[in-house]
């Protein structure tokens, strides 16, 4: 799979397509991805201040504000792990929770079959929104960099379209590391390789999506 990506400054991105060896229904998440939902269990990549501070940095570049409700991620997972207000969800997203709770970097994870083709990476337009959660709730995406399908935005690196979620019949996901360059590289690398592996475990088949600067 190839993905268009806008020329964007800063940016360290990537992607990969996993298909998982049955349906989320049928995959329950195993203990030892639950434990990994700690903040204190061992991992191979650790984030910090500086990914904090990059991450926001690089959302900021055309006029998106990455506070409050529309801070990253990665550090909402973070605040809501140690508050014990976010446990297991499914094998899928909780790979993807498991590897940004301790890189420090936001991760997406969509049912790549609800997702129209062709797809990419862009920013939307100030004014561009939609729905994030089964409430009906809006994020206004204006200025943030997205991932897009044939109907628009839907995933970033703050939150996911609710159209593009996973379900209990999803069998492929596209899962996209939001990574910086600065301070360097590195730990988005290490989050991709370690996300990967995980997948792996679980008996999930994964290949990296080639990226095209557009």
């Amino acid at each position: 799979m190839k993905l268009a990506v806008v020329d964007y400054p800063g940016l360290a991105l990537h992607a990969a397509v996993v298909q998982l060896p049955s349906p989320l229904a049928e995959l329950a998440p195993p203990a030892w991805l639950v434990d990994l939902l700690r903040p204190a269990a061992a991992a191979p990549v650790q984030g910090g201040e500086g990914v904090r501070t990059a991450v926001r940095d690089l959302l900021r570049r055309h006029g998106y504000r990455p506070t409050g409700r529309g801070k990253p991620s990665a550090e909402y997972l973070a605040a809501a792990v140690a508050d014990g207000r976010l446990g297991s969800i499914n094998a899928a997203v909780d790979v993807g929770n498991v590897v940004s709770l301790h890189s420090g970097l936001p991760i997406s994870v969509v049912d790549l079959d609800r997702c129209r083709a062709p797809l990419r990476i862009g920013v939307p337009e100030a004014g561009t929104g939609y729905v994030f959660n089964r409430a009906g709730q809006e994020i206004d995406v204006g200025g943030l960099l997205c991932l897009f399908d044939a109907d628009g935005p839907c995933a970033n690196a703050v939150k996911d379209a609710q159209r593009t979620k996973t379900t209990a019949a999803t069998t492929r996901v596209l899962a996209i590391v939001w990574g910086a360059l600065a301070p360097d590289a590195t730990p988005c690398e290490r989050a991709a390789r370690w996300l990967r592996d995980l997948y792996a475990r679980l008996g999930a088949r994964s290949e990296s999506v080639e990226l095209e600067r557009a």
